[in-house]
């Protein structure tokens, strides 16, 4: 998805019948997909992106603000008539919240929209392909058609998961990496827990390598399949583990940090075991002052990972990494204007260390 945000921000979200005014308003790209593509082009990756737009105000604003940031936009498809995907975003800036009337797109993305020449065009050369999960049907149906080639070519496929949907299962079924809502593991599952959805969704899904869960404030959390099962070693409850680590994190800290497990035979009572290690990630305490707006963190983190699974970075780093992405732009109205460079001080701690030079990996 790719579309336009109209951010209005106000000193605490109007009653029904209110007339209130704003403190603040800007009008700004927005959508899952094109907010976490610029949030990688922004970290120094090249991305394309493929969505569908109106030849209308609204779908010009949405390319040009794209292309700006270095997001490839040669394979949109604009349609004629209709008009493009919108959203008007109410933040609170009292109690930190924002609220979303979403407007999609029409007409909607369709399979024939993208001819077998452009889909082998826009899959050449590529390391990672992401799909949002947040699309129409006709829009699933299309992604499908790109999912089932890039899965042909053996290129990895992020699928960003928010909500069950039917055909979302059959996009998750050719996923290699899945990063998800808070609310999603255990919808989709039906686990009693967290952490045992997890152990669910790596038995659904044996073909994908982590799973991640994005926790807000509370940070975030991976499962992470081993690459060999070992056989010796130990089987451990997987909610006794989470409550052990949870223990460990040090609440002090004000930095985003992580911690690992080692790796278990992972069990989950009543859905079964994997072997794998859990790795739990704390979120930036963002000083009250500082904290502007949290439109979009979920899909800067999502940009911020798809750099770092093409920088190789561990997993371990990966997490606060990401979750340091995402707290620097809920420094500012709406999901792009505080996304980061990748030469903001504020990520040098995380790049330190980094396998090879960024450059190589354009």
């Amino acid at each position: 998805m790719a579309a336009v945000d109209f951010l209005v921000a106000v000193d605490s979200y109007p009653n029904p019948d209110d007339k209130i005014r704003s403190t603040s308003f800007q009008v700004q790209g927005g959508g899952n997909a094109g907010n976490a593509l610029t949030c990688a082009a922004r970290l120094g990756l090249s991305p394309r992106i493929i969505s569908k737009v109106a030849d209308d105000s609204q779908g010009k604003a949405i390319l040009e603000e794209l292309e700006a940031d270095g997001v490839d936009t040669s394979f949109m498809v604009v349609s004629e008539g209709g008009h493009s995907t919108f959203s008007y975003d109410i933040v609170d800036s009292q109690a930190k919240t924002r609220t979303c009337i979403y407007t999609p797109g029409y007409p909607p993305m369709i399979p024939e929209d993208l001819s077998k020449s452009n889909l082998s065009s826009a899959l050449d050369d590529v390391r990672f392909v992401y799909f949002d999960g947040v699309l129409q049907e006709t829009e699933l149906l299309s992604a499908l058609v790109v999912a089932r080639e890039a899965h042909r070519r053996n290129i990895p496929i992020v699928v960003d998961a928010e909500s069950k949907r039917e055909r979302v299962d059959d996009l998750l079924n050719l996923a290699t990496y899945v990063v998800c809502s808070a609310r999603f593991p255990q919808v989709w599952t039906e686990a009693p827990s967290i952490p045992a959805a997890l152990v669910s969704v790596l038995l659904k899904l044996p073909n994908i390598k982590f799973v991640i869960v994005t926790l807000g404030e509370d940070g975030c959390m991976m499962l992470e399949r081993a690459e060999a099962e070992d056989l010796q070693s130990e089987e451990i409850d997987v909610d006794e583990l989470f409550q052990k680590m949870k223990q460990s994190i040090d609440t002090d800290a004000t930095s985003a940090t992580s911690i690992s497990s080692d790796i278990a035979k992972l069990h989950a009572k009543g859905i079964g075991t994997v072997s794998g290690k859990l790795l739990l990630g704390t979120a930036e305490k963002i000083p009250p002052s500082e904290l502007v707006d949290t439109t979009g963190a979920g899909d800067a983190f999502i940009g911020a990972v798809l750099y770092a699974l093409c920088a190789n970075m561990p997993p371990e780093r990966m997490l606060p990494f990401a979750s340091q992405v995402a707290a620097i732009g809920c420094r500012a109205l709406g999901a792009r204007a505080g996304l980061p460079q990748l030469t903001d001080p504020r990520l040098k701690p995380f790049l330190l260390n980094d396998p090879q030079n960024v450059a190589t990996l354009l």
